[in-house]
């Protein structure tokens, strides 16, 4: 055999558990410093409320690929969640647990007890958006601008966002009507 690994070893050790016990306040201080609490908003062909924007609530903590052993480490204290590259290139590795019954069963309740310090108010809008959502809040248009709303007043107000808040906005609002071009009137 011509492999660089001909016993599979990284094979095997892809598939391994880790080996150690992380002690929460240890994982908030982690999640101070790697993690995020993020709501991205985005267009989707599958969503018909809110002219295609749709809320996608994600938990993250990111690691270089050396130490993704820390990143495997979560899923047995969240009990959910998966492990896998930040993109397609990238060294770096993440973490996530984006499924809303998930993170309001056990990421909301794990941050409720072991309070963040740094992205205290990020965790804050995030439970309340998360619950919302879980209330189907989310589905009404009051509801979508509130969350939309709050959504951008995280993490640094949205300010690596691709679109504003009122490109989402006032392409989301169903009571929004056209603006009547010159010479056409406003039907009703």
């Amino acid at each position: 055999m011509d492999s660089e690994n001909p016993s599979g070893a990284d094979n095997q050790q892809e598939t391994a558990s880790p080996c150690f016990v992380l002690d929460p306040n240890w994982i908030v201080g982690f999640v101070d410093g790697e993690g995020c609490f993020s709501v991205s908003v985005h267009r989707s062909s599958m969503m018909r409320r809110h002219r295609g924007w749709q809320l996608q609530p994600v938990f993250h903590i990111y690691q270089h690929h050396d130490h993704r052993d820390v990143l495997e480490a979560m899923i047995p204290v969240f009990g959910c969640g998966r492990v896998r590259p930040k993109g397609p290139n990238s060294s770096v590795w993440t973490f996530a647990v984006d499924g809303l019954s998930q993170l309001e069963a056990a990421v909301l309740p794990f941050f409720e007890r072991y309070p963040p310090v740094v992205k205290r108010q990020d965790f804050a809008a995030f439970s309340d958006i998360v619950h919302s959502m879980r209330r189907k809040e989310h589905l009404t248009p009051d509801g979508f601008e509130r969350l939309v709303r709050v959504a951008y007043g995280m993490n640094a107000h949205g300010k690596q966002r691709a679109r504003t808040m009122e490109q989402v906005l006032a392409g989301s609002s169903e009571t929004a009507r056209r603006a009547p071009r010159t010479g056409e009137s406003r039907q009703e």
